[in-house]
């Protein structure tokens, strides 16, 4: 096998940043709006502790709600950069690049962004990866289809990695007749986009992501890896929930590619909070959505008695690192919590784990 041109290092692997944006879309939280910028102000305040931040505000009226709440949060603003660019909606995860080692050193890999083929706003939200990329000051490569057909769509919350060439996803987010993101590119199409972009060279295909879940099968909302040889799973073990059929199928799944997996490989169960629904709406709440920074995890808790069970089984896997709850049962009527609205800069000088 021919020697990777890259490497995507995992999450837990030393950062130089976290990217967010300020919350300014009312719509993606609606009726719940006002406490949105508290939330954010209370994880750039852990986050910030412990690496730098750049917030991305869409104009200066946001600017200026974001230095109010960072100041309100006791925010040192000298650890935070804050850019005036436009953004639709604030999940940086999925709009934002993907950092990746290459033979140069570090750059960005930019795909290509359709609003996870829902909304007709995405104009801004689609320039996020290149303007990251320019901000940074570091080099930005455009991901393409195998197949010659244009730029490839892909969102970060899609894909998962151990840093070591191995990454998760799900077949109901990219092969699914639910939801079509690039038209006509199959299984072997998107391992070459893979290997050609990320460097991986064993894909998992899970089978579907956690009921709620509007990007159709997201697996940051299922399945983490949290070191080279252990992954996490969100686990529903009553069979009356949906989650029960779809977490057992890819159960399954990760212990059939633990029996290869290079050095092995550990399932570790993390539970489901109880469904929250809004609305009549099942919202897609879920511990595995916890995002890694240099010496802390932040894990979105649900005012759950499952609350302590998750922050303790992470605690157990993250020895080194804080763990941090952050209350999430607001911030999940948008869609999405910690890990869907961050993004990684990954450290430009390799120096091993933070």
């Amino acid at each position: 096998m021919a020697m990777a041109r890259r490497r995507w290092p995992a999450e837990w692997e030393r950062h130089d940043a976290t990217w967010v944006g300020w919350p300014h879309h009312r719509p993606d939280w609606p009726g719940k709006f006002e406490p949105i910028p508290w939330v954010y102000a209370e994880i750039v305040r852990v986050l910030h502790a412990h690496e730098p931040v750049h917030i991305l505000c869409n104009g200066e009226e946001t600017r200026e709600e974001a230095i109010a709440a960072l100041t309100s949060h006791d925010v040192d603003l000298g650890r935070v950069t804050l850019h005036l660019v436009p953004t639709d909606r604030v999940w940086l995860r999925d709009s934002g690049p993907t950092g990746v080692y290459g033979a140069d050193g570090f750059e960005w890999v930019s795909w290509a962004f359709n609003a996870w083929a829902k909304y007709d706003n995405y104009a801004a939200d689609e320039k996020i990866s290149r303007t990251v990329a320019e901000l940074s000051g570091h080099p930005a490569v455009e991901a393409m289809r195998p197949d010659g057909g244009g730029r490839l769509v892909l969102e970060g919350g899609g894909i998962e990695t151990d840093g070591a060439g191995t990454m998760l996803v799900t077949e109901e987010w990219l092969l699914s007749d639910v939801q079509v993101r690039n038209k006509g590119m199959g299984r072997e199409d998107y391992e070459r986009a893979f290997a050609e972009y990320l460097g991986i060279g064993r894909t998992v295909w899970l089978g579907e992501g956690c009921v709620g879940d509007d990007t159709h099968g997201h697996v940051d909302d299922i399945a983490r890896f949290v070191d080279a040889h252990t992954v996490v799973l969100a686990y529903e073990p009553d069979p009356a929930d949906e989650n029960h059929r779809r977490m057992e199928d890819n159960l399954r799944r990760l212990e059939h590619a633990a029996k290869d997996h290079p050095g092995g490989l550990r399932i570790v169960k993390l539970p489901y909070p109880r469904p929250v629904i809004m609305d009549g709406e099942r919202l897609p709440a879920s511990y595995a959505n916890f995002y890694m920074a240099n010496g802390v995890v932040i894990v979105p808790t649900f005012n759950d008695r499952n609350d302590r069970i998750a922050l303790n089984t992470l605690a157990e896997l993250f020895p080194g690192r804080e763990v941090v709850g952050i209350h999430a049962v607001d911030l999940v009527w948008g869609l999405g919590t910690l890990h869907c609205l961050t993004q990684q800069q990954p450290a430009a000088v390799v120096s091993g784990n933070s």
